[in-house]
């Protein structure tokens, strides 16, 4: 295409080829000054610290009125961060290009050149000094030792989310008794596993127990959710729908420390199975953007908590990880409103924070001479909260015996829950032994027309197999062995029957009773448990596990144990 320019369109013409064939140097270069996108690399490089996170993700540290920040390179703030930059040095108005093209610099020189350093979300550190966001102006965090707590400018990388709000200070000489007039528990074990979920809350690692709260209509089950978050992990939606998928699970655990989602009515098999992965740390991938072979990966490790009022967790393995509470129904005489409840709150939230803070000090201290003599499914969860019960409003031992109930409670959730669980109790009293295909019509015949004509009755070999493995610990809890034989040629018999019984005794030092002449008092529970066949008890090497007395300790103890023994008939 040709046209005929005036001389003054000509020479415009000239002027702007002239123009975009200009070298863009860092430094002036013949009296030609740097382009605004490299003046906008040079102040930022003067002025913060780049670096990049295990996952591969530039950040800045910055200098703000006598604290520093830490953004994601690519957030809106840092964007508005060089913007003002430029204004301030040189009064002018970066372009928008200008801006992108400094940030793809940056993210370079953070991505290739930078230090790797781990950037956390509200709780930060190690089982030696715990760092706790305030979210405040300043960027304080709450530095726990096991010297106790202080207000500090965290020696870590923190950053915080568009929605995070501010954790009240702390304040000296609390209880955490203090909390329980705002929670409504139907009992002294359930108080103390709401109290455990908040001290490992504070945790700077997993694995997290899932909270699941029930109760009817009218049971404030989502008040107690909001107060419990507003301990640990304020947020301005403190309270979400559930995710529509695992991606969005794991976005709002990058964004929040706790996750909670309300007014569930029921809990999906790829969501329960995304909730065991947060509890125990696990990922997601997902295509990034824009791009066919790219993956962007979220990894994260959160609490949880979850409210509803049907049973929600009935999986065994998401039960395994999950406290399962029921709060009971509030009769109109007993309920408040909220406008007193969150008043009264607020002012005891100081105290009860600085009360949680005091039993995460005491967890450090003591958590490198705690060991349980039984290690149980959230087996680090429970050491923690053990290690932190000198401060705690309860007897050494009563967490641990809360913690068993529940565990219990969730073992008859999972076998209720179950389709061919009662049918499968009901059949190892005379016990089983052949394939699959067999097992499947036994099992159809005891449980009835009504019961296989259920979508979730297994309806293949294959199906049938895969639930017997799911429930198979929940059986093996109430006294059930399923076995899965060696193959023989195409087949693999299964074998169902029940186990013998074994009487343990479990004995408690409670070094708090003590009267002061050295002599402590002891506690002894006798507790009946399914044992195993002999020939797999663990003595010859196959299962790891023996079923027998041990009766260690002094004179009184061991009396004490004969005692209850022989009240209970148990027998070694």
């Amino acid at each position: 295409m040709t046209g005929h320019f005036t001389p003054e369109q000509q020479a415009d013409l000239e002027r702007i080829a002239a123009e975009n064939g200009r070298p863009r140097d860092d430094e002036q270069d013949g009296g030609r000054k740097p382009s605004q996108a490299t003046r906008l690399v040079t102040l930022a490089l003067e002025q913060v610290d780049l670096f990049r996170s295990p996952d591969g993700i530039a950040y800045v540290t910055v200098a703000v009125e006598g604290h520093t920040e830490t953004w994601p390179l690519r957030s809106k703030r840092f964007r508005a961060w060089m913007q003002r930059a430029l204004y301030v040095a040189d009064r002018k108005v970066p372009g928008s290009q200008a801006v992108q093209d400094a940030l793809g610099v940056l993210e370079g020189r953070a991505l290739f050149e930078a230090p790797e350093e781990a950037v956390a979300l509200r709780v930060a550190g190690d089982d030696t000094a715990v760092y706790v966001d305030l979210g405040d102006p300043t960027w304080r965090a709450i530095e726990i030792t096991a010297s106790g707590w202080q207000l500090a400018q965290p020696p870590v990388r923190m950053r915080r989310s568009s929605s995070m709000a501010a954790l009240p200070v702390p304040s000296a000489g609390g209880s955490i008794a203090d909390l329980r007039r705002f929670v409504n528990v139907r009992d002294e074990a359930d108080w103390r596993l709401l109290v455990a979920w908040l001290v490992a809350a504070l945790r700077p690692r997993g694995p997290y127990p899932v909270l699941v709260l029930h109760g009817e209509h009218g049971a404030a089950k989502s008040t107690v959710a909001r107060i419990l978050r507003s301990l640990i992990d304020p947020n301005t939606a403190p309270l979400r729908a559930d995710p529509r998928n695992a991606h969005d699970l794991m976005i709002s655990a990058q964004n929040g420390w706790v996750t909670a989602y309300d007014n569930l009515s029921k809990l999906p098999s790829w969501l329960s199975d995304a909730l065991c992965r947060l509890s125990t740390g696990g990922g997601f991938a997902t295509r990034e953007l824009y791009s066919d072979a790219e993956e962007t990966i979220f990894e994260a490790q959160r609490p949880a908590i979850l409210t509803g009022i049907e049973e929600l967790a009935t999986r065994g393995d998401l039960l395994d990880r999950a406290l399962v509470v029921y709060l009971p129904t509030i009769s109109e005489v007993e309920r408040s409103s909220e406008r007193e409840l969150w008043r009264d709150f607020e002012r005891a939230r100081p105290r009860i924070v600085g009360a949680l803070v005091d039993a995460v000090a005491c967890a450090v201290r003591e958590l490198p001479q705690t060991r349980l003599d039984t290690a149980p499914r959230m087996a680090d969860f429970a050491e923690w909260i053990v290690a932190a019960e000198p401060v705690l409003p309860w007897a050494s031992g009563d967490f641990l015996a809360a913690y068993t109930g529940n565990r219990g409670e969730a073992n008859e959730i999972t076998l209720e829950a179950s389709p061919i669980a009662s049918a499968v109790r009901e059949l190892a009293g005379s016990g089983f032994e052949g394939i699959a295909a067999e097992l499947l019509e036994r099992l159809a015949e005891i449980a009835g027309e009504a019961a296989t004509r259920r979508n979730a009755w297994p309806g293949s070999s294959r199906a049938l197999s895969g639930e017997l493995r799911r429930i198979a610990p929940n059986l093996r809890a109430v006294g059930i062995e399923v076995d899965f034989l060696d193959r023989k040629g195409s087949r693999r018999p299964i074998r169902i029957g029940t186990q013998r019984t074994v009487t343990t005794v479990t004995t408690v030092t409670d070094r708090s009773q003590s009267d002061g002449s050295g002599d402590v008092r002891v506690r002894a529970t006798v507790t009946s448990e399914p044992g195993r066949d002999p020939a797999r008890d663990g003595r010859d090497g196959r299962d790891g596990r023996s079923q027998h007395f041990s009766s260690e300790g002094t004179p009184e103890e061991e009396a004490e144990i004969d005692r209850l023994r022989e009240k209970s008939g148990g027998r070694p």
